[in-house]
This record gives structure tokens, sequence and C-alpha cells, in this order.
């Protein structure tokens, strides 16, 4: 996979996984059945789990694996499918050992501003995938993304758009960001899932809103290079954020819906690719 261009003429890319790892086998069943979803659309695709959910609502939330079998799962993964895998990083010492397991480092949206966090990623070589903040508006992620290009030998870097505050407990998606994302050079990915949440609607564990995420995913398929979901075979058994995790056996559909809206959008976005924003 090219990291600084992932998409192709014909496809967006696809990050898709489990929010957490739940267990070695159940993280193998769903890279298998995701690469194969992916492999015969065509769609370049990235496996993602986290070894640690460390910003979970209650303490007595399952947080995932210890780092160390996390990381030999998801290089188990790598090496066994032959398919790149992104995970979160939550502390600046994390960065070097999680580097050397996976393709990608992602900076959870809580995170974005931490300085020392952004750097130790960047500093590793990898693609940096940074999510924008539910607090941060869209023009300001270009400051996370500097910081990042600031460090000599840094690697592609992409934007992640997961939503935005809007009252207590609820986000919502801001189509009018997605122009000030593209500006920055970056590949622009949307979460689709994550977008969905209803922060701390379940007392002691996040909520959300699983039936808009095709509705939200096809509108933004107008306007980014790539889509991130966390996909489960029975969200309501998952052990982390099953409320907005989309069900396996709906996926393959919603791909090729995002696949028609993609490729008919995509020559408005090749020639215009910062909208009105670009002029202003």
């Amino acid at each position: 996979m090219d990291f600084q261009h992932p998409h192709t003429d014909r496809s967006f890319f696809l990050i898709a996984g489990p929010c957490v790892i739940e267990s070695r086998d159940h993280a193998h069943f769903l890279a298998a059945q995701l690469q194969d979803l992916a492999e015969a659309r065509g769609i370049p695709f990235l496996f993602k789990a986290s070894f640690d959910k460390a910003n979970r609502t209650s303490r007595e939330s399952y947080r995932g694996t210890t780092l160390e079998e996390g990381l030999d799962i998801l290089s188990e993964i790598r090496t066994r499918y032959g398919i790149p895998v992104l995970t979160d990083v939550h502390e600046s010492a994390q960065c070097p050992l999680v580097a050397s397991a996976v393709d990608v480092l992602q900076i959870p949206a809580f995170l974005c501003r931490q300085t020392d966090l952004l750097m130790a990623a960047a500093a590793t070589g990898r693609t940096v995938n940074i999510k924008k903040g539910q607090f941060l508006a869209p023009w300001d992620l270009v400051h996370a993304i500097d910081k990042v290009r600031s460090v000599e030998g840094h690697g592609p870097v992409w934007a992640t758009e997961r939503g935005s505050s809007f009252g207590y407990g609820n986000l919502v998606v801001d189509f009018q960001g997605f122009p000030h994302l593209r500006r920055t050079g970056c590949p622009v990915v949307f979460d689709a899932t994550h977008s969905v949440q209803k922060p701390g609607a379940l007392g002691k564990a996040t909520g959300g809103a699983r039936e808009m995420i095709p509705t939200l995913a096809r509108a933004a398929a107008t306007a980014v290079d790539g889509f991130f979901f966390e996909v489960h075979e029975d969200p309501s058994k998952a052990l982390s954020d099953g409320p907005n995790a989309i069900r396996l056996d709906d996926f393959g559909a919603l791909l090729d819906q995002l696949l028609d809206v993609w490729r008919v959008s995509r020559r408005y976005v090749a020639e215009d690719p910062a909208g009105a924003v670009e002029r202003s």
C-alpha cells in the first residue's frame, strides 16, 4: 500500500476491525473476514484494533490485552494475512515498540494536541493517523499535523474526522469541516462509527446510534479518501463500543453503496479539492 496516497482511482481505502482486541482468535477471525470483503471489491484495506482502550468511561470497563500480547497478535495478523495494521498509541514511550509491530500509529482524538506524543509517533517514521478531537475546530487540526511534519524523517500523515461534541452526550458531523481538512494536503478519513457515539449514554459506558452509520458514511463518501469502521459480528456482545459498531453481516452491502457514491463524486473532489475554502 502507498501510504502517501492510499486510495486508488477506483476505490477509497478502508480501516476496519474491532474496537479492541478481545482475543487472539477473535482478532484473526475479523481480520480474515474483512480482508475477504475488501479484496472482493478491490478496496485497499488496513486492519485496526486497539491493544488498550485507555479512555474508557469507567475503570470497570474492559480495556484490552497487555501491550506485549496485543502487539504480538497484531504483528501475527500483519504477517499471516499480508495486510497493513493500525493501532492507537497513548504515551510517547509506547511509540517505538508499537512501530515495530504495525504500519500506522493512530493518535486518539482526546490526545490530538499532545505535542510529545505526536512527535514521538512521527519519529518512528511510520504513518501517523491523527483523529480530530471532538473539541477541535477542523481548521485547527493543521497545528497537530505541523507538529508531526516538523520531525525529521516523519512518514505520511492522515487526518480523520470523528464528529464534534454537541452539548452533552452527543456528537455531530459538520460536513463543512471536510474542505478544511483537505487543505492540509493529508489524505482525509471519515470515522463513521465513532461519529455516532453517545458519550456516557449508558451510564458507565458510551452509547451510540448505529442506525445512522450508513447515512453519514454515504454523505462523507463525496469528500474523503478513506473510511474507518469498527466492525463486529455481534455488536451486542462487543467488549467495547458495541453500540456504535456496524454488524459484520451488513458491512459488505454498505461498502458497495459507498463505492458507488465515491466513484461518482471523486472527479469533483479531484477538480476542486478544497472547494470554497480555497477561494475564500
